[in-house]
């Protein structure tokens, strides 16, 4: 999927439910939203594709302190598949009052861990049935965790006072390499085009992951896209 510059958006980098609507459109989903709270200054930032009616609903009713979706994902370093949860009593809650306007109960919640202790939570929801949604999430799961990052990123550098924080630097080699992946390329790709053996590009990623943070290369990638080390593909 190609990332989507949010600076570069009709209404500048703070367009945010504009960059979720179009992830949704890419990949075939229903709604997604985002939420996180800034670790300098304390402030909690949310944006959502929800109708506007459940939003109100679910604010009204402070339904975050009990949704279960979050509270898991927060707690987690793995994407969470909302049917892990839909046994328990708060997810039956929560998503009875959710189907009352309409809403599927079928999502994915990815956790993003930023680099001055953050966490970000990046939601997406589809009313596909069971098995559909299984084939869908497989496929779209590394789109999903590149998005949630860079999005992340973004929303984080949107505040001036986390703005003047840095990220660790990363070699030229690991940027290069980066790049690669970004445009598609797979670790024996740019092992063959660099003239280096796989265990190498694997040792450079692995590098380029822990200083940027990251559990995954897609989450890597997404944000050394984010912070203008390397270019979308």
């Amino acid at each position: 999927m190609e990332l989507i510059d949010l600076a570069a958006t009709p209404q500048g980098r703070h367009d945010f439910v504009d960059y979720l609507n179009q992830i949704c459109g890419a990949l075939e989903l229903d709604y997604a939203s985002y939420a996180s709270a800034n670790p300098v200054s304390g402030k909690v930032v949310a944006f959502t594709t929800y109708p506007d009616r459940w939003r109100d609903h679910y604010m009204q009713q402070n339904l975050h302190l009990s949704d279960p979706t979050l509270h898991t994902a927060s707690r987690s370093i793995a994407p969470v598949d909302w049917s892990r949860l839909d046994h328990t009593e708060a997810f039956t809650n929560i998503f009875d009052q959710a189907s009352d306007f309409g809403l599927p109960d079928k999502g994915l919640t990815v956790p993003v861990r930023g680099p001055f202790g953050e966490t970000g939570l990046f939601s997406v929801t589809s009313s596909a049935s069971g098995a559909c949604w299984a084939k869908l999430k497989k496929n779209i799961i590394a789109d999903l965790q590149l998005s949630a990052v860079y999005m992340h990123d973004r929303v984080m550098k949107s505040d001036r006072l986390l703005d003047i924080l840095q990220y660790p630097a990363l070699s030229a080699r690991e940027i290069e390499i980066l790049q690669w992946v970004a445009v598609g390329k797979t670790q024996q790709d740019v092992a063959d085009i660099l003239g280096i053996s796989a265990r190498t590009v694997e040792v450079h990623l692995r590098s380029s992951r822990e200083k940027l943070s990251t559990i995954t290369t897609p989450q890597a990638v997404g944000r050394a896209v984010s912070i203008g080390l390397i270019y979308p593909g």
